[in-house]
């Protein structure tokens, strides 16, 4: 009779264990994922002044938001879930310069957006069961390519630029193995380089200038659809 409850109690307490570590293997929040992802992106100055030397100038460059995202997460409770995730995305967003008197003289410039890197992390909430909400944040490195020209002498170059996102949105869960999501992301770059195209600048070749402070803020609105595994 001992041996007999003593199988039974091992039994139910090996279920009660069992269950709840399925019903987190099947949620439709856990696991790697992949991801694509689109939206609108706005790049501006991160101080409150504003470029008065001319009307017609851009303040900020604004387009569209495309790329692909990878992920991986894990329920730490029934209703909580973290995650670290990666993105490479890229941006239609562009500008020239618009100043009479400068294209005049022969000079011209121009301003497009490249591509930009994230790594984060995430914890979200089921807000029910096929409904996660969540907030993000990490390390962003974004891209823009710029070109001057004197009407002589064309010099290109590439700023590349470091700092921080957050962001929160929403995902729904439309089977155990696919989602869509809806996000807004804040991005602040605070340090930067320049890495020219043409070395001749440089009598180390590196053709990379050094370390700088800036100050750019980028908002994001963003889609995404995915898959997971």
């Amino acid at each position: 009779m001992k041996k007999t409850i003593t199988l039974i109690l091992a039994t139910a307490s090996a279920t009660a264990i069992a269950v709840p570590a399925a019903a987190q293997d099947n949620s439709p929040f856990t696991g790697p994922r992949v991801e694509v992802v689109g939206g609108y992106d706005i790049s501006k100055a991160g101080s409150d002044v504003d470029n008065d030397l001319n009307d017609e100038d851009d303040q900020s460059i604004d387009g569209f938001m495309y790329g692909v995202g990878i992920g991986y997460d894990v329920a730490v409770s029934d209703n909580f879930v973290i995650g670290a995730e990666a993105e490479l995305t890229d941006s239609t967003a562009e500008t020239e310069i618009n100043d009479g008197d400068l294209e005049d003289l022969g000079f011209g410039a121009r301003l497009e957006t490249g591509r930009d890197l994230y790594l984060g992390a995430r914890a979200g909430f089921l807000a029910n069961p096929n409904t996660l909400l969540y907030v993000k944040g990490g390390y962003t490195n974004a891209r823009f390519d710029m070109m001057a020209d004197d009407g002589t002498n064309e010099i290109e170059t590439d700023l590349d630029l470091d700092g921080f996102r957050v962001g929160a949105g929403a995902e729904y869960a439309l089977s155990q193995n696919s989602f869509v999501k809806l996000e807004y992301r804040y991005s602040n770059y605070s340090e930067g380089e320049f890495d020219f195209q043409d070395n001749d600048f440089f009598e180390d070749d590196t053709g990379e200038s050094g370390r700088f402070d800036a100050d750019l803020d980028r908002h994001q609105v963003a889609v995404g659809f995915g898959l997971r595994f």
